[in-house]
């Protein structure tokens, strides 16, 4: 039998002797009066690895962790796909009838039916470079006899590159690309974080409900030696042993304690409620979970320091709150290149091609005809990569706004936001730190905890025994044994508490230390 559970059952030996007061009193042992008060509690046997496993699949904070991974994975893959390449092609058709008043137009009435076709691929590239790659070939008919290509065929192919100098050079453009990788491994450390969180919380309320236990069992094991209490007292005072100011002592001592009962049952069932919603279900057989795990009674316990390291190195809470503070860098930066002007470096490499059916053309005395390196479609697009007729141009752009107030102002914003992100990467380092050599304090002294409340449970016992002895003798009253067995009820709530301070304190530990805790 653990030692906690030997502490809580002294508690009954003291409890149980507050009747023997007349002789022939029978004693109830330790082992039955605990089992007795806590069998009677109706309840749901719940461990605590399968309160832990339930909420992983239960706990909404664990659900919202999970859909805000989702949303930064979704966000990650859009800023991914603005770097893919992209196919474009696009259909047009003209017709248009024009009067005319020049004898070269070749009719009164110029016809004419254009259809224009293009297909390419452009991409945006991550030096924030724009290329594209496109063929544009248009299709003519006229009615114009002076028309020596009828229908005609001109194409017309090119590589275009824009290439940023200053302003969407690099950091500008994957800057928003980075920041979302970023976003999304705070998403993920922050899932992690829920995990941990829920886990943390389940445990303590699991410990808190073994308190509430063993609380409301002590309580009703008070409250039932006061009814004999009461009845003792009363029948002494039928003969005349004592007054009737004890009397009411006794009567107000298990008023008292009926309410205490019903405040301790209250309890019980809000901390079986409270975590009924962070499991996400009710115990299916009765209206309250029950503990069926005993809190460790040890805890291996690392130096302070280095307990401390592990939740620096580990900490998901810490973990996301640096991926921000990185994906604001990554927005600075390019927020600081977007602040300078526009210089553009603008270049194009391509190709034009000439096809169609040829025809004669009578002009006064003369018949002229063309002669062309093809008739169709595909003729002209293969001098285009062919690059029969090459092109290419080179230039360069400049652009400035007057004042450049709105760059430097979204600069300077990104610049504050890494400023704000840093100080509250500071402050949960130092409130991390805090709250580790917190814990660890508590779980050091945790040993000398339980000792206390237990010395503190063995010495209301001997003061009852003593309170006993003197009131057989006549040198005490109902009152001085009223407020002993207060005393040795709120020892006992000490006692339980001392229990469950120590498995709360190693649960925030590990959560604090992502797990680490209490490894070596």
């Amino acid at each position: 039998m653990s030692r906690c559970r030997i502490a809580v059952l002294s508690t009954a030996v003291a409890i149980s002797s507050m009747v023997t007061f007349e002789a022939g009193a029978q004693t109830v042992s330790p082992d039955s009066a605990l089992a007795a008060a806590l069998a009677v509690i109706p309840g749901t046997p719940l461990a605590l690895a399968d309160a832990v496993s339930r909420a992983a699949d239960g706990a909404t904070e664990i659900g919202t962790a999970r859909a805000a991974l989702a949303a930064a994975t979704a966000s990650r893959r859009f800023e991914d796909g603005g770097f893919d390449p992209e196919v474009f092609a696009s259909f047009d058709k003209r017709k248009e009838d024009e009067a005319t008043a020049s004898p070269f137009a070749g009719a009164d009435v110029l016809e004419s039916d254009t259809r224009t076709t293009e297909v390419g691929v452009r991409a945006h590239l991550l030096t924030g470079a724009d290329v594209k790659a496109s063929i544009v070939t248009q299709r003519s008919e006229t009615n114009s006899r002076f028309a020596s290509l009828n229908p005609s065929y001109d194409s017309a192919g090119q590589i275009e590159i824009t290439q940023p100098l200053l302003a969407g050079l690099g950091p500008a453009a994957r800057g928003a690309r980075r920041a979302s990788r970023q976003a999304e491994n705070a998403a993920q450390a922050q899932y992690e974080a829920a995990e941990q969180v829920v886990q943390a919380h389940v445990e303590s309320l699991y410990w808190n409900l073994y308190a509430a236990e063993r609380n409301l069992a002590v309580e009703r094991l008070v409250r039932d030696r006061a009814i004999a209490f009461l009845d003792l007292v009363e029948r002494r005072a039928r003969v005349g042993i004592v007054g009737p100011d004890q009397v009411a002592n006794a009567r107000a001592f298990l008023a008292e304690e009926e309410q205490r009962v019903i405040d301790r049952e209250e309890e019980l069932d809000a901390t079986s409620d409270r975590l009924s919603v962070l499991l996400g279900s009710r115990p299916p057989a009765a209206a309250r979970w029950r503990c069926a795990t005993e809190p460790p009674s040890a805890v291996t316990l690392a130096p302070q320091d280095s307990v401390v390291v592990w939740a620096m190195r580990r900490n998901h809470d810490l973990r996301a709150v640096e991926a921000r503070v990185a994906a604001a860098r990554e927005l600075a930066r390019g927020g600081s290149r977007n602040a300078l002007p526009r210089l553009d470096l603008v270049g194009s490499l391509g190709g034009n091609g000439l096809a169609g059916t040829p025809r004669s053309v009578v002009f006064g005395a003369d018949t002229l005809r063309v002669r062309v390196n093809g008739t169709g479609f595909g003729d002209a697009w293969s001098q285009v990569l062919q690059r029969d007729f090459p092109t290419w141009s080179a230039g360069i752009r400049f652009s400035m706004p007057i004042g450049t107030r709105s760059g430097r102002a979204e600069r300077d914003r990104l610049r504050a936001e890494v400023d704000r992100a840093g100080f509250e990467l500071e402050a949960l380092r130092r409130g991390v730190e805090a709250d580790v050599r917190a814990r660890h304090r508590e779980l050091a002294h945790a040993d000398r905890r339980r000792q206390l409340a237990r010395d503190g449970v063995a010495a209301s016992l001997e003061q009852l025994r003593i309170g006993e002895l003197e009131y057989r003798a006549g040198r005490s009253t109902a009152f001085e044994i009223v407020r002993l067995g207060t005393d040795l009820a709120d020892a006992n709530r000490r006692y339980s508490d001392a229990l469950v301070q120590a498995a709360r304190a190693a649960a925030e530990l590990r959560r604090l230390t992502s797990g680490a805790f209490p490894e070596r």
